[in-house]
């Protein structure tokens, strides 16, 4: 049977350390590793040249230069023309690209056009509503937005991780009759078993939190992931319980949200830094009362997958997103004044039973429809075509 070769760029590569591409990258080269007919070459942000082996990948290596914002975009282009340098001299045929994101659109179709003299095939993975988040500038959201239509122009079929992108790119795009296609992103459910109890004891003790005695948050520290509204929220509500929040804080933002809620003030908030630790944030997740969602802008969120897959009650923010992930295994908030804090009290009274009940249903949700085995089969249908 013939070879395919699937060539992904746009993550900063594997193994993946953490962030939503390069866990996507890893996982699915991964699950891939033993399938003799897919062979995968994934692109490395690095600050060197050179190649190694990883899941059985080749993952060449690109050396970026430190010239700010436009990094990501060089990183692109840069492994575009060395995976069309590489493919016309090993003689590869039929190869798939890859691009995760939509970063390069002016660049797309010229080398649109090279993958298929080539022999190639151009897929693009247009993520989530990047032209939408707050921490870009009006000129950067501008191109984001400019960008994502020229990438949808020039590939021949883009893969959504998300119903709502399918639809909305459908939508935006209809003139260009674009091919979709959905296949969503990947999460595992927590297995209980294998667990470090003592570095977890030890976690708790340094930050003067108690097992299943407050609600959590993971995510990045960005406005639209409504870490206002949350705060305010919490502090409205009755409940004794802590609200602990695992973020990269950035000071500008905290001292803001410092300003507008006083969250200071009350001492059942805690900013507790950030967690490499893959098995101690599981454990951290699996153990909180409750995990706060409020992301509202993107397609299918790993961090409510993650969420779906550890956390017995989940508290999500209202928006299409979140109720395509998550259904009816979830409790649903909105921004209007008092709907989260409200939220919240009602949660503190729930029986185990009814707690369980929520928890089983978010774990099926993840073995049913997001199991990485899941993504990975239907993504190798999709390569193989």
């Amino acid at each position: 049977m013939e070879i395919r070769n699937i060539f992904i760029i746009g993550s900063k590569g594997i193994p993946g350390k953490y962030g939503g591409y390069e866990t996507f990258a890893d996982k699915l080269t991964e699950y891939h590793s033993q399938k003799e007919q897919l062979k995968y070459h994934v692109a490395c942000k690095s600050d060197k040249n050179g190649e190694f082996i990883y899941n059985n990948a080749r993952c060449f290596e690109i050396k970026v230069p430190a010239i700010g914002p436009a990094q990501a975009i060089y990183y692109d282009v840069k492994a575009l023309k060395e995976l069309c340098r590489y493919i016309k001299e090993k003689d590869i045929k039929n190869p798939v690209v890859y691009i995760l994101a939509c970063r390069i659109g002016p660049f797309a179709r010229r080398y649109y056009k090279k993958i298929q003299k080539l022999g190639g095939v151009l897929y693009v993975n247009p993520d989530g509503h990047e032209w939408m988040r707050a921490k870009w500038p009006k000129p950067v959201r501008m191109y984001w937005k400019f960008s994502e239509k020229l990438m949808t122009k020039s590939c021949d079929m883009l893969i959504c991780d998300s119903k709502n992108i399918e639809k909305y790119i459908k939508e935006t795009y209809s003139k260009y009759s674009p091919k979709t296609c959905y296949i969503s992103y990947g999460a595992e459910v927590s297995d209980n078993s294998i667990q470090d109890s003592s570095k977890l004891a030890d976690w708790y003790n340094e930050k003067e939190i108690k097992q299943k005695n407050y609600y959590l948050v993971v995510g990045r520290f960005v406005p639209e992931n409504n870490y206002e509204t949350m705060l305010r929220e919490f502090m409205k509500s009755k409940t004794n319980k802590d609200f602990v929040l695992i973020t990269n804080v950035e000071k500008s933002f905290l001292d803001k949200l410092k300003d507008r809620t006083g969250f200071d003030r009350d001492k059942r908030i805690k900013f507790v830094g950030t967690v490499y630790d893959k098995q101690l944030l599981a454990q951290i997740r699996e153990n909180a009362f409750g995990y706060f969602h409020g992301h509202e802008v993107g397609g299918t969120n790993p961090s409510l997958l993650e969420a779906l897959g550890s956390t017995d009650l989940n508290l999500l923010l209202d928006v299409g997103f979140n109720r395509e992930v998550a259904e009816d295994s979830a409790l649903y908030w909105t921004k209007e004044e008092g709907s989260l804090a409200s939220l919240i009290d009602k949660a503190d009274t729930l029986g185990e039973d009814e707690i369980k009940a929520l928890s089983e249903k978010a774990k099926n949700r993840i073995r049913t429809a997001y199991s990485w085995q899941y993504i990975a089969d239907q993504y190798e249908k999709i390569f193989r075509e």
